[in-house]
């Protein structure tokens, strides 16, 4: 218990050390510049600081998709830098998280870096054009970008819909444990209630869902690839 309470106010310390830095990143790189600061202890809020204006997070708004995933890797998670993806608007950003690790190597937070690209983008194209050279970029994934957890929740389950093309009722129980094993990968059951709100989006019993989660943790089987995006 000591132990735990050292650990959370080395924590508390590193946070603390960071919200200064996001404000002082934005003011460098100016406004097609973000900088988010999450704590991971807490996922339904972990935005606890934030600059700028790109993704429309704001303080106490909680961890996208990519976070949940990054709390569900535990230790085999690792910094994603670089990384290319879109906003539900539309904007093309280019984007790192840098994961927070205490002492004993735990990842319990991330500062997130998210650049506007979305202009220059379009001049590139536009000078390719005119000098007459072509190219086809890879379409970025769109990141949902939720200050309410379950709206990020909901984005990964209607992207797994969209991806089988029918309704929870015409699974059979192989697809259905896919289902709850993909949410599980990517981080989504480490939330309170997450059990509760899948549940109701499926409309099925809590019961039944709580059975499919045991189901799919005991048994092994594909996973979906898991694009990048803002944590």
């Amino acid at each position: 218990m000591a132990a735990e309470v050292a650990l959370d106010s080395e924590r508390d310390a590193v946070i603390a050390a960071l919200t200064p830095v996001v404000d002082g990143l934005v003011a460098t790189f100016g406004p097609l510049c973000e900088v988010v600061l999450h704590d991971y202890r807490r996922p339904e809020r972990s935005v606890v600081a934030v600059a700028g204006t790109v993704t429309g997070r704001s303080v106490g708004g909680a961890m996208s998709e990519i976070g949940l995933r990054m709390v569900a890797r535990g230790p085999d998670a690792e910094d994603e830098l670089n990384y290319v993806t879109r906003t539900g608007t539309g904007a093309l950003v280019k984007a790192s998280t840098l994961l927070l690790r205490d002492s004993t190597g735990e990842v319990f937070g991330a500062l997130c870096v998210n650049l506007d690209v979305t202009a220059v983008n379009e001049a590139h194209a536009l000078l390719g054009a005119l000098a007459g050279v072509g190219r086809d970029p890879a379409e970025a994934p769109v990141t949902t970008f939720g200050n309410d957890i379950d709206s990020v929740v909901d984005a990964i389950l209607d992207a797994h819909q969209l991806r089988q093309n029918r309704g929870w009722a015409e699974l059979d129980r192989d697809r259905r444990l896919e289902l709850f094993r993909g949410l599980d990968v990517r981080g989504v059951f480490a939330v309170r209630r997450a059990v509760e709100h899948v549940a109701a989006r499926l409309g099925i019993s809590r019961a039944t869902a709580y059975s499919y989660l045991s189901q799919a943790r005991a048994t092994t089987g594909p996973t979906p690839d898991s694009p990048g995006g803002d944590a």
